[in-house]
């Protein structure tokens, strides 16, 4: 099942995304997602680096991007409160 349709069932309020998805990246689902009415605060993952993608987020409707290796519950707390 792809993201959007998770999203548009269950309604969540954060989303944490994977930028590599088999089908489209995580920015496109950002981008669509925001076009929704009330949409969730989305942040962003990878294994890269945020170097890689900083063009990519300032243009992005992201709430905020995370390394995998800084993942954890009180850096994803600290993005969306």
């Amino acid at each position: 099942m792809s993201a959007l349709a998770v999203v548009g069932r269950l309604r969540p309020r954060i989303v944490l995304l994977d930028i590599q998805l088999p089908d489209i990246d995580g920015f496109a689902v950002a981008e669509r997602l925001a076009r929704a009415g009330d949409p969730p605060a989305v942040v962003l993952v990878s294994t890269r680096d945020i170097s890689s993608y900083r063009r990519r987020l300032a243009r992005s409707p992201v709430r905020g991007f995370l390394s995998k290796s800084e993942l954890s519950g009180n850096a994803l707390s600290a993005l969306v409160s």
